[in-house]
């Protein structure tokens, strides 16, 4: 990519998004293309190919998805499927009627197998069952992965999908249809704010996750884009685990709460374990720099500077 580039970022007002457009910025890139889901609903194919005629960008970041956590996935599966679905159809279809050079798809590490050799590589995609609470969700990443394919073979285009860690930090979804880091971020924040003696959480706490910060991982994605050669799918994350009984023990320090945790278990765990293999963008020269412990302490800062009234 060069600094004039016409460079899309679908979804910048996300977490993704927002990190992407702060690292093309912070790289001196000057012509960024965005658009609200209020100014251009990507679910409706009318609009997007208006939207690519005019802009006619040459990169494209799709960082645009309906996303969530357990209970969001468990609550809404019709709305996962159905608009994932249409954003990646449409987005990527107009990419090539209008010569996109290049687009990375973003996925996500939750359509890889429940029952799955740790860490998880490439290969192992499409060879067994989905975790069920994520099935919707996973079903329409693992067509948008084909999908790269096949108009990869078919056309030529380079169309990159991407498989990254679970992302947390600066503009999260901070609820309890959020993914667990920043949910917790906000039921601690709670807890403390409230005076609570007490903080429950879903499951067991033992299934293990790989937390990539969202900074790091928006570095990862503009080295794959000007340097991965490749149009296979490909992981990357830390490469570090972390359990939720872990995770959930670090924030609680990090908000300066002093109650008591106990787990829920008659809730869903999900995934038991979900970590990557990423030794192919590491073999490229691409490692994390932010640990689990500084990324924390930067998204709780973001969190009561911006969120909490």
């Amino acid at each position: 990519m060069k600094k004039t580039s016409r460079i899309y970022v679908a979804g910048h007002t996300g977490l993704v998004g927002s990190a992407l457009i702060r690292a093309l910025r912070a790289r001196s890139f000057t012509n960024l293309i965005t658009r609200t889901h209020k100014a251009l609903d990507l679910t409706q194919q009318g609009a997007v190919e208006r939207f690519f005629k005019k802009e006619r960008p040459e990169y494209v970041f799709v960082a645009a998805a309906k996303v969530g956590g357990i209970h969001a996935n468990n609550t809404y599966p019709a709305e996962f499927i159905q608009q994932n679905l249409a954003i990646q159809t449409h987005v990527l279809d107009m990419a090539y009627k209008y010569g996109v050079k290049k687009l990375l798809l973003l996925a996500s590490s939750c359509i890889y197998p429940k029952r799955c050799r740790q860490p998880m590589k490439e290969d192992q995609l499409f060879t067994g069952l989905m975790e069920p609470t994520n099935e919707p969700y996973g079903v329409a990443k693992l067509a948008g992965i084909k999908m790269c394919e096949a108009y990869n073979r078919q056309y030529g285009t380079q169309f990159v999908p991407v498989i990254p860690a679970n992302a947390y930090g600066p503009n999260d979804h901070f609820g309890e249809n959020g993914h667990v880091l920043a949910a917790l971020v906000a039921k601690f924040h709670e807890a403390k704010s409230k005076n609570k003696k007490k903080v429950t959480l879903w499951g067991t706490g033992k299934p293990k996750r790989e937390f990539f910060f969202v900074d790091d991982l928006a570095d990862a994605c503009l080295f794959l884009m000007e340097r991965y050669r490749e149009i296979g799918v490909i992981n990357f994350g830390p490469g570090v685990e972390t359990s939720i009984a872990q995770l959930a023990k670090r924030i609680q320090k990090v908000v300066g709460w002093k109650g008591d945790i106990e787990f829920d278990t008659t809730r869903p765990d999900g995934n038991p374990r979900r970590l990557l293999d990423s030794s192919r963008i590491r073999a490229l020269g691409w490692s994390a720099k932010v640990p689990l412990e500084d990324g924390l302490r930067i998204t709780y800062d973001w969190y009561t500077r911006t969120q909490v009234r």
